[in-house]
């Protein structure tokens, strides 16, 4: 049986993918914020183990763990959190610069850096969920898009670093789905929101556990998946 960390296990791709891991009897540790919403997120996931560490505040994540019993290997480490807030240069904030940074860059860093010794025992896979923002930037994204630039960077070093160690990297890049961050993004750009016209959750987390499944003698480094409609 599989053991596998999960960020943003509680709505959106995060969620169909540890519903997914659930079902087929991998054993889950799903980061949360706080206990609260720890509760709420394995209360589906009858069996799934929960700890509680805030990525708003990377540098308290070392201290959070610490204070919690972690496995000793991690078949895979899931970085599927991420928050969005879009908005021009010339009006962004450093708060909100920083808070896009913080969750989804820097947190993703030093979880792994973290875990990285239970990745290493099971020759395990880091799996970061990052955009197509990550890719390209357009008006407006700048602060959200420099976090994802940020994100392959973080992913494409590890993959160098890690793989005389037999830990495979894999960046997904996944197109508009359907999504409570998907429906902030649609209102902050005037939009209608329309989930019929965007890509499944369930669709990316198929294409999620292809990467996670491959046999050893393959890796999947990079993944880009676009709507289909």
């Amino acid at each position: 049986m599989a053991t596998h960390l999960i960020t943003g296990a509680g709505s959106g791709i995060g969620a169909a993918v540890a519903r997914r891991l659930h079902e087929r009897g991998d054993d889950l540790l799903l980061l949360a914020r706080d206990a609260g919403r720890a509760k709420e997120i394995a209360a589906g996931l009858p069996g799934a183990r929960t700890l509680v560490g805030d990525l708003a505040a990377p540098d308290r994540l070392s201290w959070a763990l610490s204070h919690q019993t972690l496995p000793d290997r991690l078949d895979s480490v899931l970085h599927i959190a991420g928050v969005v807030d879009l908005g021009p240069v010339a009006e962004l904030s450093v708060k909100t610069w920083r808070a896009q940074l913080d969750v989804n860059l820097l947190a993703p860093a030093e979880l792994t850096r973290l875990l990285l010794p239970q990745l290493r025992a099971a020759k395990g896979q880091a799996i970061f969920v990052n955009s197509g923002a990550g890719l390209s930037a357009n008006a407006e994204w700048g602060a959200y898009a420099a976090s994802k630039h940020g994100l392959k960077a973080l992913a494409d070093a590890l993959r160098a670093e890690e793989s005389a160690n037999g830990v495979r990297v894999t960046t997904v890049y996944p197109g508009r789905t359907a999504s409570p961050m998907q429906e902030k993004v649609h209102r902050q750009e005037g939009k209608a929101y329309d989930a019929a016209l965007l890509i499944d959750p369930e669709s990316v987390a198929t294409a999620i556990l292809s990467a996670l499944d491959l046999p050893r003698d393959a890796r999947i480094d990079d993944m880009t998946v676009r709507p289909g409609r």
